[in-house]
């Protein structure tokens, strides 16, 4: 899988970190508004902290669903109960259930570690819940909503060419 265009990872590499976490943050918000039972499937999990390493960007994002909170941590991995670790277009395809985890996970395109039951039950969460972040992107841009849903979308079929295959 190829990493992040060097064009991509270099903003975010010199983007003070509050930044990065407030922008996170403003979609992690979109996302939960659009779908607000989303955590509700994971029973005990809920109290779980799920963390998402990014391969090629020096970024890990941390979430407490029991919480809603999002947190993001630069170079540093912070303390989770299930940590899943891959290139960022398959983080984000997981997200929208637009690719076979278990296929990910067996040709060791991703890492998963520590609580296996927890980000089992976390992807049974995300199973049902038709996020569409090129969707989400564009609700939060206003007027240039249909051309910020449009380049998402594009990118979105770039990087996930040949590896779009649903969970279920």
């Amino acid at each position: 899988m190829p990493n992040l265009p060097p064009l991509l990872v270099k903003p975010v590499e010199i983007a003070p970190l509050w930044l990065v976490q407030r922008v996170a943050r403003t979609i992690f918000s979109g996302v939960l508004k659009s779908h607000p039972d989303l955590f509700e499937r994971l029973g005990d999990y809920r109290q779980s902290r799920y963390c998402f390493s990014p391969t090629d960007l020096p970024l890990h994002f941390r979430v407490v669903p029991a919480a809603q909170a999002l947190s993001v941590f630069r170079d540093t991995q912070p303390p989770a109960d299930a940590h899943i670790e891959g290139p960022l277009v398959l983080l984000l395809g997981l997200l929208e259930g637009r690719c076979d985890a278990d296929a990910l996970f067996f040709s060791r395109d991703l890492s998963v570690t520590g609580d296996m039951e927890a980000m089992l039950a976390l992807r049974n969460a995300l199973d049902d819940s038709a996020i569409d972040l090129p969707r989400e992107l564009g609700a939060l841009a206003g007027l240039f909503s249909p051309l910020v849903r449009g380049v998402a979308r594009h990118i979105r079929a770039r990087a996930l060419e040949g590896r779009e295959t649903a969970w279920n």
